[in-house]
Order: structure tokens, then C-alpha cells, then sequence
């Protein structure tokens, strides 16, 4: 058993996992991940990222995602493989429906391959599943935002163990496994479904139990933290190909219909965890009428690296390609080059000269990197050769009596001379306005994304070009009237696209727009998951604070 204590605490999230079996008379079980080959291990190397693996065999829920507790964004990719055996009523031993698949050597098992239309349907050699296991990819409540975990206590990143709870089997700490009862949990919890709630706090060694979990002294806290919501459910290869190139990057689960490789369709950010691929794992009436007994399991296997990295079958040109390219650069575009973002201009991460960049055909909510080193979003093709960009990370803990001082200083000092000679003059003074959350009506109630509409001088107050005495260059915070627009051009219509890339984890940032009055201390912002809100933020909030928007003529 374990001891949750009630604790408002706020802490990031962290992960790395993989697992999955079922088995017995009518029963159901689950184990994880281990490393296949030498290449798997070598490119998993120093990551800091778990895969979490919660299953109960009861319930038969099945969850199964990734947390990033390092200090650097990590890509991740996940494959799933199953294996059945049937023992008919007086038969002495369990015969495979696979013949080809052997219950204690997991290599042999078969890999999950979905249908180019349904990632529930399989296909292939894995069609023969179909009639006894139904999968529930990707999670969905109603009026719910995101489920909780528990971080993971290990965080040893030469460690390919998984954090396992409830039913799961750690395949190594299971020492691989098979038999559908050795105990290879490496997590607290039961793998139920929602377990773990906000503000839960696990003391590692504590509890009735005093169960040390692995990779953590005794004594070690764990406070429970929020998954990332997804921005689409999980989707095939050929799915996410028919997308508009703005909304092929985000947090989202993308499935090689024809590997069967799961990737996390954007980086994974320090102190970030994934949404679920998935989320149960249901026996059908077929399995529960078969005469006699059966045994079921998915192994999950993982590779999770930095940017820098390639996986080790990597693929060279085609769809694959384009996704992990896209991941690297926060944008996909529909060239294969290598060198250039498939609009011409330098890749997302090297530093370049401003001159070499070509705005006019930039694709929206693609990155750039200054020859200082720093980073931009663009937003916008205001028209007229005018284009809104803003930095990529936030100036933190500023306070809104500070926003104009540190702005100035951002656009005096902070960055470079030829971007400085590109800067248009905004308004010298905004006409905020002022409107409370209370009163905005969203698309996405959960998500807070899409506001339905806007009044008053809230409505008007859109970034725009002016000259004259009225207008000066200079950096400015955007308004929700900006970030309404945005929301629906596709530079930043998924929550994912407008958090920041903060080490550690993602910041929150200031919009200019009040939520009731100028001195109130409700202010419309970004939250750390991209939802748009205006709550009692305190001014010197964790990680909190500006992020400066340029508009620039080309």
C-alpha cells in the first residue's frame, strides 16, 4: 500500500518507460521495455526520460507515456508488440496463435501494425489480434484538460528500466518476465484509472509496505503533476501526412502504419510529460469464449534521444522523414534538403544572419536562430513585407509594473543590430481594454484555446504598424486580440505551439490585456500548457513573465 499526503505543491513532470502483458486463465498482466540491440542502447545513452507503464488487470486499464526529466528536450518513439497462446481444454501446453511467436522470447512477438485509416484496426500479421484485444489509443474526458501521475523516483539516465505500476512488469527488474505472475513493478500505484490526482505527495520507503522504488534513496518525495493534454488524438502515418504542414507539429502521437514506430510528434521538453498512447487494453467476447485458457501480452518497446541524435534506422527521404525533421525544426515543411527548412532559409537551430532569412515565405510557427544565438517564433505575414515574430523563451519573473522597463531593455540590448534595423514602430501606448475570464465564451472549454469572440476595446486591440510621432520601434507583449487571431491562422492554433521552450520546463508568459481593471491583479496570460487564462497569477510567479514580439519589414 502506499501514503498520500495532501500537498498543494506545484513540480514538473519527469519520465521514461515501456511495457505490457496479459496473461493466464482469463487473466491479464503487463511487462515492460528493455534495450533489444547494442544501437538501441547506445543512442539511449544519457537521456533523461521514463517510460511510465500503469496497468491493472482488473479494470484493465493500460497506460502507457513518457516524461522527460532531464534537462534537455528529447524525442521519443514507442512500438508495441503482442503475443497469444490459447491452451484448449485438456491440451497439456499453450499453442500460439502466431506460429512463428515464441512466449518467452519477446523479438519474435508480433508488431502492432494499425490500418492506414484506424489505429484501432489492425493489419498484416497483427490482423490475427483483432478478434481477442481491443487497444484505446490517446485520452479523452469529457470537460476534463489532462490526467495526473506520479513523477518517476529514477532518475538514473543510463537506467532502462521503466517506471511500472500496478499489473505492469518491469522486464528487466521481472527479469524478463513472462509467466504472468513474477512481480517486476518498479512504481507505486495499482494502475487504475485517474490513481493519482493534484496535489497527491508519495515518500519513497514510507507506507505500510516501506517499499523503496528503484533509482531514489529512502526518504525521496514525489509530488503528482499534470500529463500534457493532446492537441489530436493518436493518428496514423498517413493520417497526420493529409494534415495542413502548420498542424503536423504538436503534442500529439503519430503511428508508422508501416513499423509500427509511435512518435511524439514534437520535442519533449525539460520537465514535460507526453499524453497517453495508451489508455486501455480490452479483452473482447471472442477471448472471454474461448474454451480453456489464454495468455496475452504487449511488450512496449522505446528509443528516446536528444535532437541531436538520430534514431538508428532513421529513414532518409519519405513521410518519416518529413515528422522527425519537423520535430527537430518546430515546423514541416515539403522539401528534404537537409540543409535548408524546405523554404530555403538555414535549419531551426543554426545561427544565422537575419539577411538570410526570406520572411515572405517562411512557414508559420517556424523557428529561427539569430547569429547571437537566440531564438524566434514567426507568427505572421502582416502584408506589405511587415511579419510578427516574437522570442521563442521567456525574460522570467518580470512583474506587470516592470513589463515596460524590461521591454526597453530587451529591445536596446537584447538583441542583435540587424534585427534592430528591420524593427517597425508599434503604437507608443496600447488602448488595453479590459475582459474577464469568467466572461469569455471558448470552442474548447477544457483547453482553454479558442475565444468565440471578443468586445470592446479588448476587440480593437490588435498589434499593428504605425508611424509617426504616435508610433516608435520597439518590442511590445501581444494582447489576447493577437493571440485570438493567431489561434486561427495556424501559427499558434495548438496550445502546444504557444508554450515556450524554458529550461527547466516550459514558462508561462504575460499578455497585455487586464482581466477587470489595470491595477487588478488579474491578467490575461499563457499558461505553462498554452491555455489562455486570467486568474490570480501572482507577479512573481515560478518561471513566469514576458515574452517580447517584434514586428519586422523585409
Amino acid at each position: 500500500m502506499h501514503v498520500k499526503n495532501k500537498k498543494k505543491l506545484g513540480i514538473a513532470l519527469v519520465l521514461f518507460t515501456l511495457l505490457l502483458l496479459i496473461a493466464g486463465t482469463f487473466a491479464f498482466t503487463a511487462f515492460n521495455q528493455r534495450a533489444i540491440n547494442d544501437r538501441l542502447r547506445d543512442n539511449l545513452g544519457e537521456v533523461g526520460g521514463r517510460v511510465h507503464d500503469y496497468y491493472n488487470r482488473d479494470t484493465e486499464n493500460k497506460d502507457v507515456f513518457v516524461e522527460n526529466y532531464g534537462e534537455e528536450p528529447i524525442m521519443a518513439r514507442i512500438r508495441l508488440s503482442e503475443f497469444m497462446a490459447i491452451r484448449a481444454r485438456g491440451e497439456e501446453s499453450f499453442n500460439s496463435i502466431v506460429p512463428t511467436a515464441v512466449r518467452e522470447s519477446v523479438e519474435t512477438w508480433t508488431t502492432y501494425i494499425p490500418s492506414t485509416e484506424s489505429l484501432s484496426i489492425r493489419t498484416g500479421d497483427s490482423a490475427v489480434f483483432n478478434q481477442y484485444a481491443n487497444l484505446t489509443f490517446g485520452w479523452a474526458r469529457e470537460g476534463e484538460y489532462a490526467p495526473w501521475y506520479l513523477p518517476t523516483f529514477n532518475h538514473v539516465e543510463n537506467d532502462l528500466m521503466t517506471a511500472a505500476a500496478g499489473h505492469a512488469r518491469d522486464y528487466i527488474a521481472g527479469s524478463g518476465a513472462t509467466d504472468g505472475s513474477t512481480d517486476g513493478a518498479t512504481h507505486p500505484g495499482t494502475g487504475e484509472d485517474a490513481y493519482w490526482q493534484e496535489g497527491e505527495s508519495y515518500t519513497n520507503g514510507q507506507g505500510p509496505t516501506s517499499t523503496v522504488w528503484p533509482g531514489a534513496l529512502d526518504g525521496v518525495e514525489r509530488t503528482t503533476a499534470q500529463n500534457l493534454p493532446q492537441d489530436r488524438a493518436p493518428l496514423t502515418l498517413q493520417q497526420w501526412a493529409a494534415l495542413p504542414n502548420e498542424h503536423k507539429i504538436g503534442d500529439f502521437w503519430v503511428i508508422d502504419h508501416e513499423t509500427g514506430w509511435a512518435y511524439w510528434a514534437s520535442q519533449l521538453q525539460e520537465g514535460e510529460t507526453s499524453s497517453y498512447l495508451l489508455d486501455a487494453a480490452v479483452m473482447t467476447e471472442a477471448a472471454h469464449d474461448i474454451r480453456g485458457s489464454y495468455y496475452y501480452a504487449i511488450h512496449v518497446d522505446s528509443q528516446l534521444i536528444t535532437p541531436e541524435q538520430e534514431f538508428y534506422d532513421e529513414p532518409e527521404s519519405g513521410d518519416v522523414e518529413r515528422l522527425l525533421r519537423g520535430i527537430r525544426n518546430n515546423a514541416v515543411d515539403d522539401d528534404n534538403d537537409g540543409v535548408s527548412n524546405g523554404d530555403g532559409n538555414p535549419e531551426a537551430d543554426v545561427p544565422s544572419p537575419v539577411s538570410n532569412f526570406d520572411f515572405e515565405i517562411m512557414n508559420l510557427g517556424r523557428r529561427f536562430t539569430t547569429l547571437d544565438g537566440q531564438q524566434f517564433r514567426y507568427l505572421e505575414d502582416i502584408g506589405n513585407g511587415n511579419h510578427l515574430i516574437i522570442r521563442e523563451q521567456v525574460i522570467q519573473n518580470v512583474p506587470r509594473w516592470n513589463w515596460t522597463t524590461r521591454l526597453n531593455e530587451y529591445y536596446d540590448i537584447g538583441i542583435s543590430q540587424d534585427l534592430k534595423n528591420l524593427v517597425q514602430p508599434v503604437a507608443n501606448t496600447f488602448r488595453m481594454g479590459m475582459i474577464p475570464e469568467h466572461l469569455v465564451i471558448f470552442e474548447n472549454v477544457g483547453m482553454h484555446s479558442f475565444p468565440t469572440h471578443l468586445w470592446g476595446d479588448a476587440a480593437s486591440d490588435e498589434t499593428r504598424v504605425v508611424q509617426g510621432a504616435s508610433g516608435r520601434p520597439r518590442a511590445f507583449m501581444l494582447s489576447l486580440a493577437d493571440m485570438t487571431r493567431l489561434s486561427h491562422n495556424g501559427s499558434i492554433s495548438q496550445n502546444s505551439q504557444r508554450v515556450s521552450s524554458d529550461n527547466p520546463g516550459r514558462a508561462w508568459w504575460w499578455l497585455r490585456t487586464p482581466g477587470y481593471t489595470a491595477e487588478n491583479a488579474f491578467t490575461w496570460y499563457v499558461s505553462e500548457l498554452g491555455a489562455l487564462r486570467a486568474d490570480t497569477y501572482t507577479p512573481f510567479g515560478l518561471r513566469g513573465g514576458i515574452r517580447p514580439a517584434l514586428i519586422i519589414h523585409q
